[in-house]
């Protein structure tokens, strides 16, 4: 059953339409992240999920209640929904506990000491002990103080959780770890989860389903892993990582390029048009290891990354220029000639195909 069900929301400030016929389900119990560039209408479809906006057309059901139409919505404090802002937003002059205690009140506290407890049991949730309580919010790292906003959100029981770039304040390493913990405490207590970022990586290690928005709409929505491998249009394969587009003709299932004769999935169309690989998907190796008629191309310039380089390479048969990305352990020297070997299947899109 959907948790969450949008159905061709719509929202204009003014003359601008920030949403634009918006339609988005999400199952109770998983998480979905909405990425997208800054301006692209996803805080405003969040805002609206939460009830702090009302849509101009469409419709927003939770947990099978409709709670917001056109002329009718159901107040924000009234929806079992929990909420994390981009900073945390915890009150500086209450502790930690009186920031979670503010997201008890009007929740049921059976009996004295009730409050105590159960701020106990949040901060344990969001893995910090309960000597935290005590401080306040400048006494806290960046990651506490979003774990703290986490923990006040879920005190008041929510069925659904939306997260508004919960983690791009902080570095990246606090990003990583915050993220982890977080999408655990989530997962642990079943809340489905609506997470707004613009953070790519984020948006494909955090959540089960992923809505690319773009102007107001969605261009593609499933999962991470059928968006970064089938994306359906460029746009969508560039904004999600790093891409490798050359020209290309297409015919019983091969793509010609300047690579060689690359094969496409099943069903891909036939005629000319552009090839998409990632850059993983492309090896540079030593020519005289595998002398077997596969392309060779000079390296013009390698970035470390530590775990990973980045090889900028210029074929040798053509002016064509590609980016690989392999182990940071062997990284070839600038002018090195280099063997190219393509993985897996390419991607195809009709030349008139472009991301705009």
């Amino acid at each position: 059953m959907s948790e969450v069900e949008i159905e061709s929301v719509s929202k204009s400030y003014g003359p601008t339409a920030v949403l634009d016929g918006v339609s988005l389900r999400v199952e109770r119990g998983t998480t979905t992240a909405v990425v997208g560039s800054s301006g692209c209408g996803k805080t405003t479809l969040l805002r609206v999920v939460a009830g702090f906006d009302s849509p101009d057309a469409g419709t927003v059901s939770i947990a099978g209640a409709l709670v917001a139409r056109p002329g009718r919505v159901v107040p924000a404090h009234r929806r079992r929904v929990g909420y994390v802002a981009q900073d945390g937003a915890l009150f500086p002059h209450l502790t930690v506990a009186g920031n979670i205690g503010f997201g008890l009140r009007g929740a049921v506290v059976r009996d004295r000491g009730g409050s105590g407890r159960r701020v106990a049991q949040l901060l344990e949730m969001v893995s910090l002990d309960e000597s935290y309580a005590r401080r306040r919010p400048h006494e806290l790292s960046g990651g506490q103080q979003q774990r703290v906003a986490l923990a006040r959100a879920l005190a008041r029981e929510p069925e659904v959780m939306l997260l508004d770039e919960p983690f791009s304040a902080l570095d990246a390493g606090l990003r990583a770890s915050t993220r982890k913990s977080v999408a655990q405490t989530l997962g642990a207590a079943g809340v489905t989860t609506i997470l707004v970022t613009h953070d790519q990586e984020e948006a494909l290690s955090f959540a089960g389903q992923v809505a690319v928005m773009r102007a107001g709409r969605f261009t593609q929505v499933g999962a991470p892993e059928q968006l970064y491998h089938r994306p359906v249009d460029i746009f969508t394969a560039e904004f999600l990582g790093e891409c490798v587009l050359l020209p290309a003709v297409v015919a019983g299932g091969v793509a010609e390029c300047a690579l060689g004769r690359i094969p496409v999935r099943a069903n891909a169309f036939e005629g000319p048009g552009r090839m998409l690989l990632r850059p993983e998907q492309i090896v540079a190796s030593d020519p005289g290891a595998a002398p077997d008629g596969r392309k060779t191309g000079t390296v013009t310039a390698t970035e470390f990354l530590g775990s990973q380089a980045l090889l900028d390479i210029t074929l040798n048969s053509s002016p064509t220029h590609i980016r690989v990305r392999q182990a940071g352990t062997r990284t070839p020297a600038v002018g090195s000639l280099v063997a190219i070997e393509v993985l897996g299947e390419a991607e195809v899109f009709p030349a008139e195909d472009h991301a705009g």
